[in-house]
């Protein structure tokens, strides 16, 4: 497989360049560590942080899922039912 491939597939895949793709998945992984740390000091002191893990998930949920600008599908796959 070409190497260059390797890097730019799955970011063409979600309609990103490698730089855009590098700089979401790294915030996504940032917002996930630090809502994970904030999870863990909820479970020793239940009165703190009492929605922060819920409100990442969420938030990470409509930026990856729900308003991710998609790919337009080739003219090709219109016919596949």
């Amino acid at each position: 497989m070409d190497p260059v491939k390797l890097f730019t597939d799955h970011p063409a895949s979600v309609g990103e360049s490698y730089g855009e793709h590098l700089v979401m998945a790294s915030g996504f992984g940032v917002r996930m560590i630090l809502g994970g740390l904030a999870c863990l000091v909820h479970g020793l002191l239940p009165f703190l942080f009492v929605k922060t893990g819920s409100r990442q998930i969420a938030c990470l949920h409509d930026t990856m899922v729900a308003n991710r600008r998609r790919k337009p599908l080739p003219a090709v796959l219109d016919f596949v039912i």
